[in-house]
């Protein structure tokens, strides 16, 4: 990211949010709104003595996934750049009470600034690729598991801020009381490959879990326990760590856990999670009692993936995630011509596909545009002005906004148009045709399908 931003070519716009897309491939116009962060990027050497000396303190870090906490004004995650930190006004007391503003006093160089407001900037771009990621499953939406009900049971985004050497606790692996755990359980599929949730497989969860499994074993003489469905170790050299990890004593239980409770049924049980699950192998239910518990939840598509679809003219797959062109001549390519899509917002995937397909895509994108020209769909809507009424359904309808109501009737962009024939469908007046689908064509191509003779 460093070299990201020191590129001459590069602009970051960070903490900032699109709000509008208009225009077609190789003219697009894009409004992004840059949010108040409160600091001057151009002043702020991102030295931190704000933040140590901020007042506001015992804030939940999002970052760390809540399990460590941060001030009011605070750097959103590691490693950022631009590395200017941002305020947070529901906790900042300068701005619940006007009271405060040591961040400001105390800043040398004077980059903080409570009068800052949100700054719209408008762009004219060729290409478009939409990165946006994904979310976990939340596992609270599955209270068999016991998260947020009972202590010790994590996340898996938790447990990697726990173990993780910058994180709240140091890189060690501990209990809510201190303690280190002797017996922990790693659960696979929490919110994948379930009706109840989502059914298919998020494709990272076993190798994380055996990651997980490793990274343990390293800090701890705890006993793991890996509960998983089937073990899907796809990509190149996972096998071979899968079997290290055997060599090295964790215990694979094939059989999703059903259940975590804290009901003890005997002394051995007594102060311990206890994890419910059938042995498919042994073919018997089984009580595993354990100090703690990580869950492997799913990926999910974006909480805001149906408005990015929208403002960016995608589709989306029955699983929610934004739907490519084609999956194998056009996987990076989707339905609007210049926008591209990389990474998870296509679909589970790891780091190694990731950073292949975000290659794929900007090579594609620099390629449409230093080739300068783009060749346009055969069939394309046509409007005719004479019988168009102006009543702009067709407008509304279009999935690729390519229709505007010019001098009371309805235009077609030709360069946006895919020729899907949905306004064709929704126009009242059938002002609108579809190049070469005229209902007269279609009609002659059915009977000459049929072999039907006119009588006369």
């Amino acid at each position: 990211m460093v070299s990201v931003g020191q590129h001459e070519n590069i602009e970051i716009l960070s903490y900032g949010e699109v709000e509008e897309v208009s225009g077609y491939v190789g003219n697009f116009k894009v409004k992004v709104r840059k949010r108040a962060r409160y600091v001057n990027e151009d002043l702020c050497t991102g030295c931190g003595l704000c933040q140590e000396k901020c007042p506001a303190k015992n804030i939940l870090s999002e970052f760390d996934a809540g399990i460590g906490t941060r001030k009011a004004i605070y750097m959103p995650f590691a490693q950022a750049v631009p590395r200017v930190p941002v305020i947070d006004t529901e906790n900042c007391i300068w701005f619940q009470k006007g009271k405060c503003g040591a961040c400001q006093k105390l800043c040398p160089r004077g980059a903080v600034d409570f009068e800052q407001e949100d700054e719209v900037v408008e762009l004219d771009v060729g290409t478009i690729i939409v990165a946006t990621g994904f979310d976990l499953f939340d596992p609270i939406r599955a209270p068999e598991y016991g998260y947020d009900r009972l202590d010790n049971v994590l996340t898996s985004l938790e447990f990697e801020r726990m173990i993780n050497a910058a994180g709240p606790t140091g890189g060690k692996v501990l209990l809510k009381d201190g303690r280190e755990p002797e017996r922990v359980a790693i659960l696979h599929c929490i919110g994948s490959r379930d009706e109840r949730y989502n059914v298919y497989c998020s494709r990272v969860c076993c190798m994380w879990s055996l990651k997980f499994a490793h990274l343990v074993k390293e800090v701890t003489d705890a006993q793991i326990y890996e509960l998983y469905i089937d073990m899907r170790s796809f990509g190149k050299g996972y096998e071979e760590f899968y079997k290290r990890l055997l060599k090295e004593g964790v215990i694979f239980i094939r059989g999703k856990g059903a259940e975590v409770t804290d009901v003890v049924e005997g002394p051995e049980e007594e102060g311990k999670l206890i994890v419910k699950c059938e042995d498919t192998l042994l073919g018997q239910l089984r009580r595993i009692p354990v100090d703690m518990v990580i869950l492997s939840t799913g990926l999910e598509p974006r909480r805001d993936a149906v408005e990015v679809a929208h403002t960016f003219g995608l589709s989306r797959s029955a699983d929610g995630f934004f739907l490519e062109k084609h999956p194998k001549l056009a996987p990076v390519e989707t339905a609007s011509d210049g926008v591209f899509i990389a990474g998870a917002c296509q679909g589970p995937k790891d780091i190694p596909d990731t950073v292949a397909q975000a290659g794929a895509a900007a090579v594609v994108a620099l390629g449409m545009m230093d080739k300068g020209r783009v060749a346009l769909e055969p069939s394309i809507a046509q409007v005719n002005v004479e019988r168009c009424s102006g009543c702009g359904e067709c407008v509304m309808a279009c999935p690729y906004s390519a229709i505007a109501l010019v001098q009371g009737h309805a235009q077609v962009e030709e360069t946006a148009c895919k020729g899907c024939g949905t306004c064709v469908g929704h126009c009242l007046s059938r002002a609108i045709t579809l190049l070469h689908f005229t209902d007269e064509q279609l009609v002659a191509e059915m009977r000459g399908a049929l072999r039907l003779v006119e009588v006369a």
